[in-house]
């Protein structure tokens, strides 16, 4: 039988590794899909990584809709580093880059799937996809590790993220930091913190499918 990995565990090992090296701070490619979701890994990660943000989330198939989110991680990032300025935190500052906005592209990976259920393997194109795009900037960029906010989710498959990311290490060259963020109560902090934020918290994943279901049911 195969034995479960424990990927807060190889998380934590890495992080070890380089409070012991006592060189300067590895960077980290950091996909976002949200503020809310990224809330908890930035206040945890800031402390060991030099982050940059990359909102990229095709998937999100309403302008409207888009422009709201991306404006909130954009505020949220904000509010981090002033707070981090004024309260001489511990941890570096926060940068951010969006991605191009292009649903076209998920439409693509879509075709076909439009009637899997949530957390299938649409979603799971839909993981490779903001991956694969983060893994090709990450490398463009010369970052030393990428990964995503998206396994602190209960609803997103953290073993399917961390196979992605691995394959996707592999073949462009950049190292695929492992996590499952949900562990260790880290959805729960990311609820306190938008709340202590007053971050705008979407009850559904983005694309017209899960809007669709949500409705639906």
């Amino acid at each position: 039988m195969n034995q479960v990995r424990n990927y807060q565990k190889e998380l934590d090992k890495i992080i070890e590794n380089i409070g012991a090296a006592g060189e300067c701070a590895p960077t980290l490619f950091l996909h976002s899909c949200c503020a809310p979701c990224s809330s908890y890994v930035l206040e945890y990660l800031r402390q060991y990584f030099r982050i940059t943000v990359f909102y990229y989330n095709p998937n999100i198939t309403e302008d409207a809709e888009y422009r709201k989110r991306v404006a909130e991680q954009k505020r949220l990032i904000m509010a981090y580093n002033e707070t981090a300025a004024k309260r001489a935190c511990v941890g570096y500052p926060i940068e951010v880059v969006e991605g191009d906005y292009e649903p076209g592209r998920f439409f693509e990976i879509a075709e076909g799937l439009e009637d899997c259920p949530e957390g299938g393997e649409r979603c799971f194109a839909c993981y490779a996809l903001r991956l694969s795009e983060t893994a090709k900037r990450a490398r463009a960029e010369k970052f030393d590790y990428f990964t995503t906010t998206l396994s602190i989710s209960p609803l997103k498959n953290a073993a399917k993220l961390n196979e992605i990311g691995e394959k996707l290490a592999e073949e462009y060259g950049v190292a695929w930091l492992p996590s499952d963020f949900k562990k260790r109560d880290g959805y729960k902090r990311s609820i306190e913190l938008s709340k202590e934020y007053d971050l705008y918290r979407q009850d559904y994943c983005g694309c017209v499918y899960s809007h669709r279901e949500r409705v639906i049911n």
